[in-house]
């Protein structure tokens, strides 16, 4: 226990410091742009305007973000924020929603609350833009990068060059397979089965985006979903061995995404792909990161898992892994976003992390 707890410091000493040397060194960013596709963990207001329960377009959301409540789904920045920052970008990538004239230059932030890779996932909170709709807005915003570089090979030139971190999966499961009164797929699919048809339709997607430019493409597995405060007590009510089932459920999904990446470093040569361990960065004991609540969010959740507005959080939010019943809070953010960016364990990042992904 002792040594694991010196590992555990040694780490977090170092992402610490080289946190402190990306900072200082790089004084242009690595990549010309960046371009996010994902879910709530992501989405950085391109819900705001749409009709559904998936919105964080209030307070206390954003409490303690620069920009105030801009629609992000925790109280200060994402893990794509603070890539973002270790890439060297001065400025928050802006989302679709929003993103006019030559700010598309540095990326276009696509993610959206609620979606999933499954079209159909997240309905029953109202609406959301799957990575399809994503794809297609992507498709928008090459049409405008055109205008703006010229020609249709300055453009292509332009995006080979840039970072793709793909995020998806989450909502297939907790706003789909595990919503039997909402959804059949569990009736029809066993969780091996139901990975298996996800990563099939993931693979096209990703593909598609290989052909609208991308080479170099980062995707993160899915987290242990079942262990959230939202699982354990609205799916689960407590219970847990229902915990366990849900986070066995989503490993053969993070098993074939691995596989999927194999496939493609082989199939597609010119590009790269690699896959962030989100499950593993999860491990260990987090009250040597200096958390000290793991089972409950740091705001009164609604029975949705989102913050109840305008409700006061927890002071020491540096010290809870939650901020409202699902997403995490910007403390643990920085720690994933730091570990993607930079491996510290052989098993954060397969076969290369962030960091060697864009050099």
């Amino acid at each position: 226990m002792a040594y694991k707890i010196k590992v555990w410091c040694f780490l977090l000493f170092l992402l610490k410091l080289v946190s402190n040397l990306q900072n200082c060194a790089h004084a242009a960013p690595q990549v010309p742009c960046f371009f996010i596709f994902g879910d709530s963990l992501a989405d950085s207001g391109n819900n705001n305007n749409l009709v559904t329960a998936a919105k964080a377009n209030y307070r206390p959301y954003g409490i303690d973000f620069p920009n105030g409540t801009t629609g992000r789904f925790t109280n200060g920045r994402t893990v794509v924020d603070i890539i973002g920052e270790l890439l060297g970008f001065n400025q928050f990538i802006p989302p679709f929603a929003t993103a006019r004239g030559r700010d598309i230059l540095v990326g276009v932030n696509y993610a959206s609350g609620a979606a999933g890779i499954r079209d159909e996932s997240g309905r029953q909170l109202g609406g959301r833009i799957s990575l399809n709709k994503q794809l297609l807005n992507h498709v928008t915003t090459l049409s405008r990068l055109i205008q703006l570089l010229g020609t249709k090979q300055a453009a292509t030139n332009y995006l080979n060059k840039c970072l793709y971190y793909v995020s998806l999966g989450s909502n297939d499961y907790l706003n789909n397979y595990f919503m039997p009164s909402e959804y059949i797929t569990s009736r029809l699919y066993t969780p091996d089965q139901y990975a298996k048809v996800l990563i099939d339709q993931y693979s096209l997607q990703i593909k598609l985006l290989y052909l609208l430019g991308a080479r170099k493409i980062a995707l993160p597995g899915l987290g242990p979903i079942g262990s959230i405060p939202y699982s354990f007590s609205t799916l689960c009510r407590n219970n847990l061995s229902c915990v366990t089932n849900i986070n066995n459920a989503v490993l053969p999904f993070n098993d074939r995404l691995v596989s999927l990446v194999d496939q493609l470093n082989r199939e597609l040569n010119d590009a790269r792909f690699i896959y962030l361990n989100s499950t593993g960065m999860s491990s260990g004991d987090p009250s040597v990161l200096g958390f000290r609540v793991v089972d409950v969010g740091c705001c009164p959740a609604r029975s949705d898992g989102q913050c109840i507005q305008d409700s006061t959080p927890c002071q020491n939010r540096t010290e809870y892994v939650f901020w409202d019943a699902i997403h995490p809070t910007e403390a643990l953010n920085q720690f994933t976003a730091r570990r993607s960016y930079t491996a510290f364990l052989p098993s954060d990042a397969y076969p290369t992390d962030i960091s060697h992904l864009v050099s």
